[in-house]
């Protein structure tokens, strides 16, 4: 006799997901939140307060194979974070706030005590942004994943006042390039960083170089920029911003600049974590492969005025901010 549950899908463990995980979603919830967990549709009030002219913006992304770190610790909740602040500040850069985050979480067969883990690094870094979850979706297909494997994808919506938008628009030649640092390689890089490390290392080998295991290294959280940058946004001279993801400092800069503009970094600025000395020097890795793949320690750029730098960067170390100087917008 065949049944659902002899073809690998056990609805039961998805409804026991279900509950372990409704008490942590609604704590996200805010008062524009309208349907609770389980309904087909997720409901938010478009209530924007004072803005005049609200314009929604959205971004949908993954952890990429960050996720075979996670699998390897055996760790699950911290990729939940990830996953929700690398959405947070792909919106962050042009101008909005977030309202709400989806998830999708597929795996091969369910196993409620890592989904709960998962949804509540979800939860914990919507608490932590101002973020409602109000929904998602869990898939269970087996002989589509490796046994103890899944993938996740997520899905932010904020909302920004149209006059407000960061959109780069205004970058002139000599506008200061401000970079903030990053907490590691974030969610970007790690094929090229697992094919190097895990080498020479096991998960849990103790690296010197890094003062901690290398698990520990690989699963530091994706920062949030949103505390730091947000209050800095109304009437700011930022003239535009950009989260250094894949493609490297350059190449997502890049993408908010004026046509006849270009980058001039100085690659000395600052000093790179140590993670990515030991990628390079492990894996000879070329200079040019680091920093196409690489953030090498900054995770966000802020354009602005020469006039406003010195006033940005003062606001910055008041929230006990290291930011670099570490280049400038020239003419092409």
């Amino acid at each position: 006799m065949a049944t659902y549950r002899t073809a690998g899908v056990d609805i039961d463990a998805g409804e026991e997901l279900v509950r372990r995980i409704k008490a942590n979603v609604r704590s996200t919830f805010d008062r524009n939140v309208l349907a609770d967990i389980g309904m087909f549709g997720a409901f938010y009030r478009a209530a924007f307060g004072r803005m005049k002219d609200p314009v929604l913006v959205s971004s949908v992304d993954g952890v990429g194979t960050k996720l075979k770190v996670a699998f390897l610790a055996n760790q699950h909740g911290t990729v939940g974070q990830d996953l929700v602040n690398h959405c947070v500040n792909d919106i962050l850069v042009c101008g909005a706030r977030p309202l709400f985050f989806l998830d999708y979480f597929a795996t091969g067969k369910l196993d409620p005590a890592v989904g709960e883990q998962i949804v509540g690094g979800f939860a914990q870094a919507c608490r932590e942004n101002g973020c409602a979850l109000i929904g998602g979706e869990t898939a269970e297909m087996p002989g589509l994943y490796a046994a103890g494997e899944y993938d996740l994808a997520g899905t932010i919506v904020g909302v920004v006042d149209r006059a407000k938008i960061v959109n780069g628009r205004t970058v002139r030649p000599g506008d200061v390039l401000v970079g903030l640092p990053s907490s590691g390689l974030q969610t970007n890089g790690y094929s090229l960083a697992r094919a190097v490390l895990f080498k020479h290392y096991r998960i849990d080998s103790y690296v010197p170089e890094l003062s901690s295991t290398l698990g520990e290294e690989l699963l530091k959280i994706h920062r949030s920029y949103l505390g730091v940058v947000r209050p800095l946004l109304p009437g700011s001279a930022i003239r535009a911003m950009s989260h250094i993801t894949g493609g490297g400092i350059e190449g997502n800069t890049r993408r908010v600049l004026p046509a006849k503009t270009a980058l001039r970094i100085d690659w000395s600025a600052w000093t790179r974590p140590p993670i990515f000395s030991l990628i390079q020097r492990l894996g000879a890795v070329p200079e040019q492969d680091m920093r196409r793949t690489f953030n090498l320690g900054i995770g966000l750029i802020m354009i602005a005025r020469p006039t406003d730098a010195d006033s940005l960067l003062r606001s910055l170390r008041a929230k006990h901010v290291r930011p670099v100087v570490m280049g400038v917008v020239v003419r092409r």
